[in-house]
């Protein structure tokens, strides 16, 4: 049977460490054992004494800066592992170590790339959600992904989960975007997998706070959205609310009496300042690392956005005047190109990584790709 790097990303769950590594040591085929830390309090001392102590490999990857939330988490264990061969799993012992030896079983058998610890899966169980509330909102998230891949996601029961066994050779990790809780989603997503399951209960948590909140349900839905339709629909989401802003601006200036051209060019100014804020921030938050720096993703998106709005409001009136269409709709068009046009901008110029980063990056991808197999640091 293959020996499996078992990576496990934690935040603050000392009370946790000692049991889950001595449940792991028991077990057979375990290369070894990868703690990728976030916390913030006295876990990763608590790791290290362990490892100390413990009857198998036990390293501790301690983050500065949590990136990528839990799936960067991830991504950083599977650049250390020894092992092509990896099993992700929480630190809380809701997921039982004593499934690992079935996900391994099933991954000899051959024919897979992802082996997938469910819930809803044979008589698996959800039993460890705490509440109805947990459980409704874990059963609705699964619909709605499976509902929006159901391709990538055919014969997967549980794409939420956090417990399954991966073929690192199956995956281009530079696809990969984690942004919160959800890595498995991210791979399925981004890959054409052979995927197989095995049933578990999930149990009930052994010590610490449970992190779900509705920041990381926030998080889920942009990923889900990210996933499925790339950056698009939070991109309109914030054009459409800066035109209810820019639309609210001149009325309230002219309302004050300043002239509609001057209430315009107010309106607009700061609806183009305030939209690149929000987009800078939220949306293409996680490509300002290898963008430009920040006063020149500003400059570029402030100048063409204001070069934008000069051609398309002649464009419009040329529409209106010499093809007779109404205002409305010569609006609506004009801006419905206008946005697309944006996008592409913002997406391929604005955010694009710096040269100095692609070719860094490319190194860093030739000399994966010459590095043996279980040789990386």
């Amino acid at each position: 049977m293959v020996a499996v790097s078992v990576i496990i990303p934690t935040y603050n769950e000392g009370p946790n460490v000692a049991p889950l590594v001595e449940r792991l040591s028991v077990l057979p085929n375990i290369a070894e054992v990868i703690f990728v830390d976030d916390s913030t309090d006295d876990t990763p001392a608590e790791i290290e004494r362990v490892a100390a102590e413990a009857r198998l490999p036990v390293r501790l990857m301690h983050r500065e800066e949590a990136t990528g939330g839990l799936g960067g988490a991830v991504l950083c264990g599977f650049e250390a592992a020894t092992s092509d061969v990896c099993v992700v799993m929480d630190g809380d012992l809701q997921h039982p170590p004593e499934v690992i030896p079935q996900l391994i079983g099933r991954y000899d058998q051959g024919e897979t790339d992802v082996v997938v610890a469910s819930r809803y899966a044979g008589e698996g169980s959800a039993a460890g959600l705490a509440g109805f509330t947990r459980v409704a909102v874990s059963r609705g998230s699964t619909l709605l992904t499976k509902a929006m891949f159901p391709r990538r996601l055919y014969g997967c029961s549980d794409p939420m989960t956090g417990f399954f066994l991966v073929d690192l050779k199956s995956i281009d990790r530079s696809l990969l975007r984690p942004q919160g809780f959800k890595i498995l989603l991210e791979i399925l997503a981004r890959h054409t997998l052979r995927i197989a399951e095995v049933s578990f209960d999930f149990a009930d948590r052994n010590a610490g706070e449970s992190k779900a909140s509705l920041k990381q349900g926030i998080r889920f839905l942009r990923q889900l959205s990210s996933l499925r339709f790339g950056k698009m629909p939070a991109f309109a989401l914030v054009g459409g609310i800066g035109a209810v802003v820019n639309v609210f601006i001149v009325w309230l200036l002219t309302a004050l009496d300043v002239g509609y051209l001057w209430a315009a060019i107010v309106g607009a100014e700061i609806t183009i300042v305030g939209n690149f804020l929000i987009l800078d921030r939220y949306v293409f938050s996680e490509l300002k690392a290898e963008a430009a720096p920040f006063w020149r993703r500003f400059s570029q998106s402030f100048l063409f956005n204001n070069a934008e709005a000069m051609i398309r409001i002649p464009v419009m009136a040329l529409l209106v005047e010499s093809w007779h269409i109404s205002a409305a709709l010569a609006t609506a068009a004009t801006l419905a190109v206008a946005f697309v046009v944006r996008f592409v901008f913002h997406s391929l110029v604005v955010y694009r990584p710096r040269p100095s980063d692609r070719t860094g990056r490319a190194l860093k991808e030739t000399a994966a790709a010459t590095t043996p197999s279980g040789a990386e640091a």
